[in-house]
């Protein structure tokens, strides 16, 4: 069996206790690999070996061009192991290959580039003060960046969070989720493979409480904390980060709202509405789960929605047609399969959908559900929508606000002035019109409420990351001139 072990200050290596856990294909649903399993001497050694790396060596002392040509590197090394990096995704947490191949590694390789080159093109600002005094900021490496990954984008969004945290001359601690171990040890190999200095990216494998995660976000020697995954283990985390005032950015769960008017591009509106709850097996954190169809073209709608999810091919994720894979894990499939219970309740009517084989669930349409049921309410984080029409934008605007998250929302529209009013009125980090899931890397990236503390991206991601420093210097010189 395959073994995946830690990556500590430069190269791979076993648990002190010689501790494995199973990860598992939840397609087959049988262990795929062994993996070493962290404790608090891991931890020790991982941030000793990044404290050490940042307070004594190169990395935070090269120049932006020098960093960022071994990012660069790194980018090339990743788009040349596309192939295994995505069978280990895929293998880990059953995402369709053909989306991790061709969506994800490449924006992960985009990851490395675009902060690479933001960090060296950024601008600091000159203050204008007056006459005999000069102002400027300065913008350093905060130091070490414990980073906390969650496992349905494995290796895109474990780049998003080490690319920035590296490119600002930080050294990292990173634990992936213990159900996606594999591509976080194949990444720090290629980075020492890259020139990347011993010690400035570790990965340490394990779990969360009282195990890896909660040893790393201890410690005080820690500078910096990133975490994407549930709203409970962020409010645990920023607990822990307050013990030694450690800033946090919390990217956390979310209850997207998908509006549909009735002057929508109908087709563009499906086919948009479909990919935003469907895919990645309905495990993203933006998935638009909630979604309201104006009641002029609800009928007409919800037809083409529901033959859509219908046509959607359900299976193998090692197979190309396969759209939807199974679920990450039995326990997340536990968790899904119990809100299909739910369903019939108060009499609300499942459309299509509903279990498919092993830990698959197949894309599910439901209707007419009252309004303070569970699949309203919770994110649900499988291939589940609920679907209900509204009469007024009004309407429809309390609706999609009517929860505690605020990650994301859509709206469908041709009205421009309708767009961007409700665009403003929406309480979500990001809102996508017409479309969904484009991203810009420079934009900000994060979420309200239940959703998070902190945004990340572009300028945003450069204040997490760095110490912002002012510097204020006399140059009158007249006193120099006298002598």
């Amino acid at each position: 069996m395959n073994v995946i072990r830690h990556f500590i200050d430069g190269a791979e290596t076993e648990s002190s206790s010689g501790a494995r856990f199973d990860t598992v294909d939840p397609w087959t649903r049988e262990p795929w690999a062994q993996v070493a399993l962290g404790g608090v001497e891991e931890v020790d050694r991982a941030v000793t070996a990044a404290r050490r790396a940042f307070d004594e060596g190169p990395w935070p002392r090269m120049g932006y061009a020098e960093r960022g040509a071994i990012l660069h590197r790194l980018a090339d090394l990743i788009i040349e192991h596309a192939d295994e990096l995505a069978l280990a995704d895929t293998t880990d947490m059953g995402k369709p290959l053909v989306d991790a191949r061709n969506n994800d590694v490449p924006r992960s390789a985009q990851n490395f580039r675009f902060f690479a080159d933001h960090a060296r093109l950024a601008t600091g600002e000159v203050l204008p003060m007056d006459t005999g005094h000069h102002a400027y900021t300065m913008f350093e490496p905060a130091g070490v960046v414990a980073a906390i990954a969650p496992w349905n984008f494995p290796l895109m969004l474990e780049t998003w969070k080490i690319a920035p945290a590296l490119a600002w001359g930080n050294t990292v601690v990173l634990k992936p989720a213990e159900d996606t171990p594999a591509s976080a040890t194949i990444l720090a190999g290629l980075a020492s493979q890259a020139g990347m200095p011993p010690g400035v990216l570790n990965v340490v494998h394990g779990y969360g409480p009282a195990s890896v995660g909660a040893a790393l976000t201890a410690d005080g020697r820690i500078d910096r904390i990133t975490f994407t995954g549930e709203s409970g283990t962020g409010k645990a985390i920023a607990a822990a980060a307050a013990a030694h005032l450690t800033p946090v950015s919390l990217e956390l769960g979310g209850k997207g709202a998908n509006v549909v008017f009735a002057d929508a591009d109908l087709d563009t509106a499906v086919n948009w509405s479909v990919r935003a709850v469907f895919s990645n097996a309905g495990q993203v954190c933006l998935a638009g789960s909630r979604l309201y169809v104006q009641r002029e073209i609800y009928d007409d709608f919800l037809a083409k929605f529901v033959t859509a999810a219908e046509s959607m091919r359900t299976g193998d994720p090692k197979l190309p047609q396969t759209q939807v894979g199974p679920l990450a894990s039995e326990s997340h499939w536990k968790k899904v399969r119990s809100y299909l219970d739910d369903i019939g309740a108060g009499g609300s009517t499942m459309r299509t959908g509903g279990l498919g084989e092993g830990w698959a669930i197949r894309p599910t349409v439901v209707t007419d559900l009252p309004p303070d049921a569970r699949l309203w309410r919770e994110e649900v984080f499988g291939p589940i929508v609920v679907v209900a029409p509204f009469d007024s934008e009004a309407e429809a605007i309390a609706a999609a606000n009517g929860t505690c998250y605020g990650l994301n929302a859509m709206l469908f529209t041709e009205n421009l002035s309708r767009a961007h009013r409700v665009a403003s009125a929406l309480r979500a980090g990001t809102v996508w019109v017409n479309c969904f899931f484009i991203r810009d890397l420079r934009a900000p990236f994060g979420g309200v409420g239940d959703s998070g503390i902190g945004r990340e991206g572009g300028t945003f991601s450069r204040e997490f990351f760095t110490e912002p420093k002012a510097v204020l210097v006399a140059v009158d010189g007249a006193d120099d001139a006298a002598q």
